[in-house]
């Protein structure tokens, strides 16, 4: 322990740990969607690492993103929060008003955009606007909550403008994914908890929380998300398995399906697993085993140990984060790395405790491991905004600045992060010459003359005691 406390105290600790973290995850991610994929890639066109590939080219790109948001300082950030989140409502809204007109009218596409659920297209593009959402969410409040600070306190602070865009975002994203809309919820509370907020804005928070998820549930029926009017409430219908499951060998073709083959997995998987790529219910028996399940697909092929390797990994990520916000002294800074290890430890949480049976299903991907590029490059990204945050801890950037890199690195991977301030000593105000007693003005008294004048009297007096 000593020792594990001696490493932890060096200046770049929480650097290390990010990259560390991060890293091992996103290799984990490759490898284990190389194994989900790779048979039915065969199967379907005859090529097993197509899969692979495109993943991979996500990462490279979401590499690059985290190089880009490593090099920023915060102003830039700052700078970039409200252009971001304009992008993000903007795409939400064009995607809603596009499935709103494929449930409708039957549009299904309009010029080049056309809507899948949760993705855009924009001819040969497809991305998400729930992901750039969630970045875009955690730049804006930061700033927004920093710039109210002490006056963060009041309700009308809160009400205007962070309650109204966080409503906003969550109606777009909750419409198609509930899940996502989690996912914001935790980023909010990890802002808020970060900022201060007293419990009783939390209770009341909670309970407009719960109605709202309450009445996106209730619109399945209209037709949100995947759901069709008319048909049986899917988000309902998990809620309720959740509550009260079925046995598994009743979940056929129900809501419970994926439950059910989910719990095989991890049955058949034991403590040291199958061994990696055998795997036998990603043969079509687990639904999105790339993406929603994966972490089924490391408990078959892992067993025990494989999970707890990843839980590991997201409970250092999450330590690491906090560490950050704990240390630096900027409070965008701080705000901002609360935020985004809420979001991405809280995704987490949400995705394996669906996957073991411990939370109602939301569909959410497993952050860098699960198949999916729009949510790989935009947590990237992100974890690139934390690395910079842990450059700019005060011991942290004392300790660059001691023993700066050579130009080349500096060029090639990020800057020196600027100096802590130091802080300056505020002069005491120059104390206040009392007021001079009226009583002695009236007297005369030579203590309220000034000097000039009483010099003058002295000197007139000693000459007239010479004429005497």
């Amino acid at each position: 322990m000593a020792a594990l406390r001696g490493l932890l105290d060096r200046p770049l600790a929480s650097y290390y740990l990010l990259l560390a973290s991060a890293g091992l995850l996103l290799l984990i991610g490759l490898t284990m969607v190389f194994s989900a994929t790779s048979v039915r890639d065969y199967a379907e066109g005859g090529n097993a690492t197509a899969s692979l590939t495109k993943q991979t080219i996500f990462a490279v790109i979401g590499v690059v993103a985290f190089w880009a948001c490593q090099r920023l300082p915060a102003r830039t950030f700052r700078a970039v929060c409200w252009p971001a989140l304009g992008v993000s409502v903007v795409l939400l809204l064009l995607l809603n008003a596009l499935m709103v007109l494929q449930s409708l009218a039957g549009v299904g596409q309009v010029g080049p955009f056309y809507a899948d659920l949760n993705w855009l297209h924009l001819g040969p593009i497809q991305l998400q606007p729930s992901e750039l959402a969630k970045f875009a969410l955690v730049l804006w409040g930061a700033d927004v909550i920093a710039r109210k600070g002490v006056k963060l306190g009041w309700w009308r602070e809160l009400a205007t403008p962070l309650f109204p865009v966080v409503g906003l975002l969550f109606v777009l994203v909750g419409y198609n994914d509930l899940g996502t809309m989690l996912c914001l919820l935790a980023l909010v509370v990890g802002l808020l908890w970060a900022a201060g907020v007293r419990m009783r804005v939390f209770a009341t928070l909670t309970a407009i929380g719960l109605l709202g998820i309450g009445l996106l549930v209730a619109v399945a029926s209209l037709g949100a998300g995947s759901g069709e009017k008319g048909a049986e409430n899917y988000r309902l219908a998990r809620l309720t398995m959740f509550v009260d499951p079925p046995p598994l060998a009743e979940c056929g073709d129900s809501q419970c399906y994926q439950m059910a083959q989910a719990r095989y997995a991890i049955e058949n998987g034991g403590w040291f697993g199958t061994g990696l790529g055998k795997s036998s219910l990603k043969w079509g028996r687990l639904p999105a085993a790339e993406n929603d399940f994966i972490f089924a697909v490391i408990a078959e092929e892992l067993g025990l140990v494989g999970c707890v390797v990843v839980v590991a990994l997201f409970a250092v990520l999450a330590y690491t984060g906090l560490r950050i916000a704990s240390r630096v002294a900027d409070p965008f800074r701080r705000l901002a790395a609360a935020a985004a290890t809420a979001w991405l430890v809280g995704q987490a949480v949400i995705n394996i405790g669906g996957v073991i049976g411990l939370l109602p299903l939301t569909g959410v991907p497993l952050p860098f491991i699960s198949d999916g590029g729009s949510a790989l490059v935009v947590t990237l990204a992100a974890v690139g905004m934390l690395a910079s945050f842990a450059r700019a801890e005060p011991d942290a950037a004392r300790a660059l600045h001691a023993r700066p890199p050579a130009r080349w690195v500096r060029l090639v991977w990020a800057p020196l992060p600027p100096l802590p301030g130091r802080r300056r000593r505020v002069a005491s105000p120059p104390a206040a010459r009392a007021p001079v007693p009226r009583a002695r003005e009236r007297r005369g008294d030579d203590q309220a003359v000034p000097r000039g004048v009483r010099a003058d009297r002295i000197r007139r007096g000693a000459a007239d005691e010479r004429r005497r």
